[in-house]
């Protein structure tokens, strides 16, 4: 079985990975997250420009038509770019919901926006630290309206729209609401550069989008498909810093030689890029699963979550390690990878959590 990508989702990637070379460096991430902005809106209209946020959305309703391998792509680029831009928020998941459980008419509302970067989209689920539940979940959903608190929402401070979870008729439902009147405020995030917010719904209106009886199996469905296209987004920010510590350690001197020559050095690397191998062989069987609505999805999506959680937050220790004096200073861009391995080993869940759900799945 052949897992590799076509010629053609190859020359997708070279060209997003040229165009994320030119217009996003490591500096307009630095850029964000020094700043007070949620997002670099030049990129996010660059990208949108160039159809990626309509990548897989059908062209019946704005989109270029494409499948999840494309998507799959793209979001390794995006994270090798550490792109400070909501594009799992609203593809990932938002999108992903909408194409999945949404009716043909809040298809027809929702996703032409979101293919032209008109709207942004997120997902409101967790409302506590520790593991969010169906049981421990407090938002409700009646008559319309919902009521409850969210917190951390990512991107929740510049999205137009939210998929909520709340409980609706004795089970959990999954609803859309419009954020224009919502009280929301911005949070402290150990990454800047990606946004996280508060959301308080007081009788906010809502309408549903997957019923109760279904809400909670339909959610998780939703967190696997999320799971396979962030891992790819948390495999790009890994490899992008394997790459710049290896030419770290090869263009740095010490006693006549460079760094990378002594074994000490030279076997971390080495480990760093065997873990990134199969990192990678877990996020292509997760692609394949996803793009084929395969069965094995369910195993294969946590499979590749949990290694790309453990991958690219070891590279961002190791970085900082094998930079040595300079690797903690603000002036490097080491800080930078560490940041968005944590933020996204905690968007959907901890690493420790998907090897659970792993566990619990292979046992059914």
């Amino acid at each position: 079985m052949n897992f590799d990508f076509s010629d053609d989702q190859k020359l997708l990637q070279r060209t997003a990975r040229e165009y994320l070379s030119e217009h996003a460096p490591l500096s307009v991430c630095r850029a964000v997250l020094e700043s007070d902005g949620s997002y670099s809106e030049t990129l996010w209209k660059g990208v949108a420009d160039l159809g990626w946020l309509a990548t897989s959305i059908p062209e019946e309703y704005g989109g270029a038509g494409f499948g999840r391998l494309e998507m799959a792509v793209l979001a390794e680029e995006v994270g090798r770019a550490l792109a400070p831009i909501p594009f799992s928020s609203s593809l990932y998941l938002a999108a992903e919901a909408l194409l999945c459980f949404g009716s043909d008419a809040q298809k027809k509302k929702y996703l032409p926006k979101l293919a032209t970067g008109e709207a942004i989209g997120a997902l409101a689920h967790v409302e506590r630290p520790g593991v969010q539940t169906q049981a421990n979940l407090a938002t409700t959903y009646a008559g319309g309206v919902l009521r409850g608190a969210k917190v951390p929402v990512a991107d929740g401070d510049v999205a137009h729209f939210a998929v909520v979870t709340a409980k609706a008729d004795g089970g959990t439902a999954l609803v859309l609401a419009d954020l224009a009147g919502v009280e929301r405020q911005r949070v402290e995030s150990i990454d800047p550069s990606r946004s996280l917010a508060s959301l308080r719904f007081d009788g906010a209106p809502a309408e549903v989008l997957v019923a109760a009886d279904k809400g909670w199996s339909a959610f998780e469905s939703l967190l696997d498909r999320a799971a396979v296209l962030m891992a790819f987004e948390q495999l790009g920010g890994a490899e992008r810093g394997f790459e710049v510590t290896k030419e770290f350690c090869l263009g740095r001197y010490a006693f006549g030689r460079p760094i990378a020559a002594f074994q000490a050095l030279k076997h971390r690397l080495a480990d760093l890029y065997v873990e990134l191998q199969l990192t990678r062989s877990n996020a292509y069987y997760g692609a394949w699963a996803l793009e084929n609505d395969s069965p094995e999805l369910t195993t294969a999506a946590c499979g590749a979550r949990a290694a790309a959680c453990d991958t690219f937050d070891l590279v961002g220790q190791e970085m900082i390690q094998l930079h040595g004096g300079v690797g903690f200073t603000w002036e490097y861009d080491c800080h930078l990878f560490y940041r968005r391995a944590k933020w996204l080993g905690a968007a959907l869940g901890s690493g420790d959590q998907w090897r659970e759900r792993l566990v619990r799945r292979l046992v059914a």
